[in-house]
């Protein structure tokens, strides 16, 4: 799953091993609002496609959607990425 939030771009899939859930990214600004607010880690994986990541339970991360679905508060999503990252 590809989620574009105002902080950043994520790409989530599921850890086979212990059925976690994996947030990736190709920066490490992307995930640091989801690592402050479950105070975990961001592991850097350099040799990866996405090379920064954080692992949370499944119920985290329904958390953290469920508080980015919460959060739009604004009328157009291009334009409020831009007055972000100025």
């Amino acid at each position: 799953m590809w989620i574009f939030t105002t902080s950043g771009f994520v790409s989530v899939v599921r850890n086979p091993n212990d059925r976690t859930i994996i947030v990736r990214s190709r920066d490490k600004a992307s995930l640091a609002p989801i690592s402050k607010l479950f105070g975990t880690e961001v592991i850097k994986t350099p040799i990866a496609d996405y090379p920064f990541r954080v692992e949370l339970s499944q119920d985290n991360f329904a958390e953290w959607v469920c508080a980015q679905a919460n959060s739009i508060d604004y009328p157009n999503f291009k334009s409020e990425v831009a007055i972000r990252s100025e």
